[in-house]
């Protein structure tokens, strides 16, 4: 039988965690991104898939995703963005935990609060990229599998999609124009 435990941080915690974000994004500026980003795997790789309680081992396939964002070829950030990802993911170059890693079912609590302050700091980042990995796989499903489907494709198809939309609403204000022009006539 399992226990479910809930806490509330308040401003003053979110307060104190974004300092220690803060800290951890100076320090790590002078660490090779390459370092930052396999500090991060290094975090994944080190917790077993069933070792870690359901709501951490969620955030941690969150820190995945940031990863992949990171290097996915067919992605490729702008720089700025890709900045702003790394910086994120400086907590984890940091050697020192809040709560040591190895206390069983609390040692990853503090990566797992970060994790969600990253997310929430780069949810636009985040809901593009799903959604660019949601295209990706479509245009595979049809084209076979080793199509290659570039962020450029994927701009093109919103671009698109966003001009039919336009286009389609554009013509239903014409029509509902055209219809208010007649019952104002009668």
């Amino acid at each position: 039988m399992g226990l479910r435990v809930t806490f509330e941080l308040g401003e003053d915690d979110l307060k104190h965690f974004r300092l220690i974000m803060q800290q951890a994004r100076t320090a790590a500026a002078r660490i090779a991104p390459e370092d930052v980003v396999a500090a991060a795997e290094d975090l994944l790789t080190g917790i077993e898939p069933n070792g870690a309680p359901a709501f951490i081992a969620e955030r941690l396939q969150k820190l995945r995703l940031l990863i992949e964002m990171l290097s996915d070829v067919d992605w490729r950030l702008p720089q700025r963005d890709a900045d702003r990802v790394l910086s994120a993911l400086s907590y984890f170059a940091e050697p020192e935990d809040l709560i040591p890693d190895d206390i069983p079912g609390l040692g990853f609590l503090d990566d797992a609060i970060m994790i969600e302050l990253i997310c929430r700091e780069l949810r636009h980042e985040i809901e593009a990229y799903q959604d660019f990995c949601d295209f990706r796989q479509r245009i595979r499903r049809a084209s076979g599998r080793r199509t290659r489907v570039s962020r450029e494709d994927w701009l093109d198809s919103r671009r698109s999609e966003l001009q039919s939309r336009m286009r389609r609403r554009k013509r239903k204000d014409r029509g509902n124009k055209s219809r208010r022009h007649v019952s104002l006539l009668r």
